[in-house]
């Protein structure tokens, strides 16, 4: 497949972007906007999204084809889990979700097209219209596809012109779904833009946040900090800063023969994305008092990432990050040696490919990721939510397996403490399509009302 210039990301790499290209594509996607984005209703636009979805998942669609083909050598996942985890995402992407989306963060499914109030506000004279802004910035992280797909697909339900800034040798895939945007209709996808460049390029940035209405950003927060150190109080920023995950077993999750799917669902969250990304675990905390032990189910996890890596291998790392892991495997052998009741490990033979480290010591440890996995023995979700107060108000996603009568009582609790998202364990590279990012409205944050009173 020979992809079309469309793009600046298309260009070669040597090719040198300057501030004034940048304003021109600018000023252009915003034209376009105007005239062939604009005056589409939502359920136009549900519908090309939703078909969209449909074709990334048929097998012989040339886009998905392509990505899968060439995706492990230009993202460094392996062809498994780039076939995964675009699965994952695509499945959500379908007119249903996409309708319950709007329903849920503005109120009602022509919010964006006319004025109109769902029943409530009508019963006393109320309505109001929603509007994206003209042309969002998004500056994606790069470490994972999925959010800046995302941020795409809210952006058109938003009527807005995207510019997309990837990290430099990031922008495959989001390029990849703009081309297959641009085939399924050209003039919408003549509203957008991908390009690439290494972070704090201050002049090609100024250009684009000038011309920007609203700027998107997923990174560090120090990288965030400084984009917003540089934004006029005028422009709209929406960042999303660095966050944390990690899973919670309660005692009697095993109860009715259920031992081996956990361990399975703890594997798929281990596995899913190489463990790259807010959503993944780094602990597992395990509740003891069960009929297996939290060592026991760190043994079991092992032999289970054992088999996924067979089925679903994890790409070659780059030899620094690879030699992360074997310096840590290393802190783990020795300890182990000295106190195998407090510190056991279990890791791939010959390779980094995946890490258990089972310790009494119950204080969250940031995990090096790549499959290394840390499980840790607590009496009840107190003492572990007590032992991640460090990561408090980092924490994105907590996995949780527990018996449904005892599942929403737990998920109060963490909610309460401060977690934005409590899913089954299994779930937690797998967001809906209506998650409520960080906690916060992905559409409702990207547009401004008008309220009418009659």
């Amino acid at each position: 497949m020979n992809l079309p210039n469309y793009f600046y990301a298309d260009l070669p790499p040597e090719a040198e972007l300057t501030p004034t290209m940048l304003t021109g594509a600018c000023q252009a996607i915003k034209r376009n906007r105007e005239k062939h984005l604009a005056p589409r209703t939502t359920a136009d636009l549900i519908n090309l999204l939703g078909e969209l979805g449909a074709n990334w998942r048929h097998a012989d669609f040339p886009f998905r084809k392509f990505a899968l083909e060439q995706g492990p050598a230009a993202t460094g996942f392996s062809r498994a889990t780039l076939e995964r985890g675009l699965d994952t995402f695509f499945r959500e992407l379908t007119a249903t979700n996409l309708e319950m989306l709007v329903a849920q963060e503005l109120g009602h499914a022509q919010r964006l097209d006319k004025l109109s109030a769902p029943r409530a506000e009508e019963a006393v004279g109320r309505a109001a219209l929603a509007r994206g802004p003209e042309l969002i910035a998004h500056i994606a992280a790069g470490n994972l596809p999925n959010p800046t797909l995302m941020s795409l697909a809210l952006g058109l339900l938003a009527r807005s012109a995207q510019f997309v800034k990837c990290a430099r040798g990031t922008s495959f895939l989001p390029r990849l779904f703009a081309h297959s945007i641009y085939d399924a209709d050209k003039k919408i996808g003549g509203c957008l833009e991908i390009a690439e460049w290494r972070g704090g390029h201050a002049t090609l940035e100024t250009a684009l946040f000038a011309e920007a209405d609203c700027v998107t950003a997923t990174g560090s927060d120090e990288t965030l900090a400084d984009i917003r150190s540089r934004l006029p109080v005028t422009k709209r920023f929406l960042g999303y800063g660095h966050q944390l995950s990690f899973a919670f077993v309660a005692s009697d999750a095993f109860a009715g023969g259920r031992l081996s799917q956990t361990v399975a669902c703890a594997a798929a969250d281990v596995t899913a994305w190489d463990q790259h990304g807010c959503l993944s675990p780094h602990v597992i905390y395990v509740e003891t008092g069960g009929n297996v032990t939290p060592e026991k189910f760190a043994e079991l996890l092992a032999t289970e990432l054992a088999a996924w890596e067979l089925r679903e291998p994890r790409a070659p790392l780059p030899a620094a990050e690879a030699a992360a892991i074997a310096s840590r495997r290393g802190i783990y052998e020795v300890r182990a040696a000295h106190d195998p009741d407090a510190t056991r490990h279990w890791c791939s033979e010959g390779s980094t490919a995946w890490t258990v480290v089972f310790e009494a010591d119950a204080r969250f440890q940031v995990s090096c990721l790549n499959r290394f996995i840390y499980v840790k023995p607590v009496k009840d979700l107190t003492q572990a939510l007590q032992q991640a107060e460090v990561v408090r108000g980092k924490v994105s996603t907590v996995g949780l397996a527990a018996p449904e009568v005892k599942a929403g009582q737990l998920a109060t609790q963490l909610a309460r403490w401060g977690v934005t998202r409590v899913c089954p364990l299994g779930r937690m590279q797998s967001p809906p399509l209506t998650w409520r990012h960080d906690g916060r409205p992905a559409l409702g944050d990207l547009v401004t009302w008008t309220d009418v009173e009659a």
